[in-house]
């Protein structure tokens, strides 16, 4: 007599609802459910089982500690894998090829490869290597978990690799994988090949910041320099880097909305219109103290202080150097002018720095407004919690 109580995934029947109930609790129906969506057929549940055991003894011996130690790097790893990832790492390769060199030119006779270097470096037990090379191979399901272990006994210094770094911190364009020496070459390169300059450079003042901030934004954000937040959105930063080059976007946009975002990158205070006329015959008011209360200004433009900052004063430092342009600027610039680069016009400046300072007013002011109602103006609280 046929049962009405089958799984059909399983291929099994079942005596009454409760033993079916319970099997679809089990592992095993959830591994062959996992099966049925790869399209594989499903297994007995003597053959899971079978598998099972074989998965928890893989797993036993990659988790028994071992003597894997790499004289290059100077470091100890407690697992096959993560020794084994360690010996194909980029870092570990350069290590190995730089004491190669240097073992050249000293002239010794121990001219060893890579490979007869590796094989003597390598302290692992050549029993744990054997059993390990004796296992079979288990169902690709099963082999997820494996590798999720193994991510997680991977070195620290191997996720750099895996993940993308900032261009700029490389010296890497931001729009292809050309690689530069420094980071003038790298702008020149983008000037050249992108047609990409930064806007204003003239009233840049952090130059590395902005960089490093536009990388973010196409490795991290995977945002078009131009497009912006309004554009459209990419999954990685290949993506993001071939939509522009694809449209000419190589190009930074800094007008309108987006001049509030690299605002802290530009001092345009030198551009700001004078309050008044130069009048020879005016009175000069030079106030008392500054807003410190620790200085005064006198009209030649010195400053002088109290003798109990003496040995502050004392010090050669520019107060004006943080605002001051930086010499990788002017070497940008002279490259920008040799390429047919002319200086943004006056009226053009003036108008972004009246914009840039009303944005930093309507800012204050709403910030202001949200002090006042929500009472945060204290910076420092105590944490509102029952103890």
């Amino acid at each position: 007599m046929t049962s009405k109580f089958t799984c059909i995934t399983c291929r099994v029947a079942f005596k009454d609802a409760d033993i079916q109930r319970q099997h679809y609790k089990a592992d095993w129906h959830r591994y062959n459910l996992k099966r049925k969506v790869a399209d594989l057929p499903p297994v007995t549940v003597e053959e899971f089982q079978r598998r099972v055991l074989l998965q928890r003894e893989q797993d036993n011996l990659e988790s028994t500690p071992i003597n894997a130690h790499c004289k290059i790097c100077r470091k100890s790893f407690s697992s096959q894998n993560a020794f084994e990832n360690h010996l194909n790492s980029k870092k570990h390769k350069e290590a190995n090829i730089s004491l190669v060199e240097l073992e050249e030119s000293n002239n010794t006779p121990n001219n060893l490869n890579e490979n007869i270097y590796r094989d003597k470096i390598i302290n692992v037990s050549a029993d744990i290597t054997k059993k390990q090379g004796d296992n079979p191979t288990v169902d690709d399901v099963v082999m997820q978990e494996d590798s999720d272990s193994d991510i997680e006994e991977v070195d620290s210094d191997e996720w750099d690799e895996e993940y993308k770094d900032n261009p700029i911190a490389n010296n890497n364009c931001l729009f292809c994988s050309h690689h530069s020496r420094n980071t003038v070459k790298n702008l020149k390169h983008m000037s050249l090949e992108h047609s990409f300059f930064i806007p204003d450079v003239e009233y840049l003042v952090d130059l590395k910041g902005l960089l490093m901030y536009l990388g973010e934004k196409v490795t991290q954000g995977y945002m078009c320099l131009w497009c912006s937040e309004k554009g459209r959105s990419f999954h990685s930063s290949d993506s993001t880097k071939q939509h522009m080059v694809d449209k000419g976007h190589c190009k930074m946009l800094h007008e309108g909305e987006t001049l509030a975002e690299y605002a802290d990158f530009y001092d345009y205070s030198s551009s700001y219109p004078p309050d008044h006329q130069d009048n020879p015959d005016a009175e000069v008011t030079v106030p008392v103290l500054d807003d410190s209360d620790y200085q005064l200004v006198l009209p030649s433009g010195a400053t002088i202080g109290h003798r109990s900052l003496m040995i502050y004063y004392r010090q050669n430092l520019d107060p004006k150097r943080a605002v001051s342009p930086q010499k990788k600027i002017h070497r940008l610039l002279a490259q920008y002018k040799a390429l047919g680069w002319t200086e943004t016009q006056r009226e053009a400046v003036v108008r972004k720095a009246r914009d840039i300072h009303y944005m930093k007013r309507v800012q204050s002011k709403y910030f202001t407004q949200l002090g006042v109602k929500a009472n945060k103006f204290q910076k420092h609280f105590r944490p509102q919690v029952n103890f």
